[in-house]
């Protein structure tokens, strides 16, 4: 185990609703996804003291947010970055916290992803903004690479031609999600679907159907870092942070798409310092979110952190073992694809409250404070949920891990 394991816990967890458009600004709906945190938490402003967020220059700043509820704060950060930064953050906040930097971090991303900038395209409001020939854009830009969808199409096209994996492989991960979705009530896609249903929806960017990719929305989420002691002391029962990565890199951050062994992803390098800080192995996961801007980012990162081998996502996500009460249950909100885009933030927040086994959900026993696991009556709470991996995704070249335990594991 490592020296920091379960000296840090997440104590609040809160978000806006998923919006088509909001109608609002970052900044509104970051205060009140930290406000809706801090209620959770049962902590008061003056008991914050470090801010963080992370964006792509289409948000609202810490400082901004925690002059509006009322916090001074002893130390603010807010990075650029996608999908690899929520779990990064966590690691970043334990490192302040064990220092003495600060007492209590919260962790905050605030998008208007639907409305405002979208990744790849541009805002309903004006023409897409030039692209500075520059990083990887000047490999993508001659291409007519434009958008996410287009990147990671690549490399699932050599996905698919050298494992021989079929597209109905990414048809079990987005049915799996969806079928999460249909479980909760605050995802914007709850109609389940088949793996028929996947095959017929109309193609993107081959080999990405409709249904391969993720939503956009305008949403706005929050979580909060403290000590183990302070955790203790507060409204929820604490959700512990045993290891993780923070934006573990491949050898070259450019990526080269006629490598030999293209598929051995950032997540191959930080699978074992993952596992070996939190001190233990992948039989003891009980359930996970994979980061899925589309189907197939699950699939890579499935065997990039070990949980099948190389080559064999396509084998192991068949028969429904991503979906609750089945072997390994994933992105049990719905995910990206289903319940909505929030560059991966939401998926530790599922996880967290998962882990508590107060999952927000419709169950009809939860007002007696029991969960019936009746799915048909809408219950979405996962049976003996222990222990919870959370894979984030940059790029191929870009990787973030938690793997957080409740309290009764």
């Amino acid at each position: 185990m490592g020296a920091l394991t379960d000296k840090y816990c997440i104590v609040g967890v809160g978000e806006t609703p998923h919006m088509r458009p909001s109608n609002r600004t970052t900044f509104s709906m970051a205060c009140e996804a930290v406000k809706k945190a801090m209620a959770d938490a049962g902590l008061e402003p003056r008991e914050i003291d470090g801010m963080t967020s992370y964006q792509a220059g289409d948000s609202t700043s810490s400082s901004h947010v925690a002059t509006a509820l009322g916090i001074r704060l002893n130390y603010s950060l807010d990075i650029v970055g996608g999908g690899s930064s929520t779990e990064a953050l966590v690691a970043h906040a334990i490192g302040l916290l064990e220092a003495g930097y600060c007492k209590v971090i919260v962790i905050f991303r605030s998008m208007n992803g639907r409305s405002g900038r979208r990744m790849g395209g541009q805002a309903p409001s004006g023409p897409v903004p030039p692209v500075r020939a520059e990083g990887d854009a000047q490999f993508y830009m001659h291409w007519g690479w434009t958008s996410p969808a287009q990147w990671f199409g690549m490399s699932a096209m050599r996905y698919l031609r050298d494992t021989g994996t079929t597209t109905k492989a990414f048809a079990e991960v987005a049915v799996a999600h969806r079928y999460h979705a249909s479980l909760n009530p605050k995802a914007i896609m709850r109609t389940p679907i088949t793996i028929e249903d996947h095959q017929r929806s109309r193609w993107v960017v081959k080999p990405f159907r409709l249904l391969d990719c993720c939503l956009e929305t305008d949403v706005a989420a929050a979580l909060i870092v403290t000590s183990r002691e302070r955790a203790y002391d507060l409204r929820q029962p604490p959700v512990f942070i045993m290891g993780g990565t923070a934006r573990t890199m491949a050898p070259n951050s450019a990526w080269n798409y006629s490598r030999p062994e293209i598929h051995y992803v950032a997540g191959n390098y930080g699978r074992n310092r993952l596992f070996g800080m939190a001190g233990i192995s992948h039989k003891d996961i009980d359930l996970i979110s994979c980061y899925d801007a589309f189907t197939f980012t699950t699939l890579i990162q499935l065997e990039a952190y070990g949980f099948c081998g190389k080559g064999e996502a396509g084998e192991f996500v068949k028969g429904g073992r991503l979906q609750i009460d089945h072997e390994l249950p994933c992105n049990l909100s719905g995910g990206h694809l289903s319940e909505g885009y929030t560059h991966g933030i939401s998926m530790v927040i599922e996880n967290v409250r998962q882990l508590r086994h107060r999952v927000d959900d419709a169950c009809p026993g939860w007002a007696e404070g029991k969960h019936t696991y009746d799915r048909a009556a809408g219950c979405r709470q996962v049976k003996h949920a222990r222990i919870a991996a959370c894979l984030g995704w940059g790029t191929e070249t870009t990787s973030s891990s938690l793997i957080l335990r409740g309290i009764s594991a």
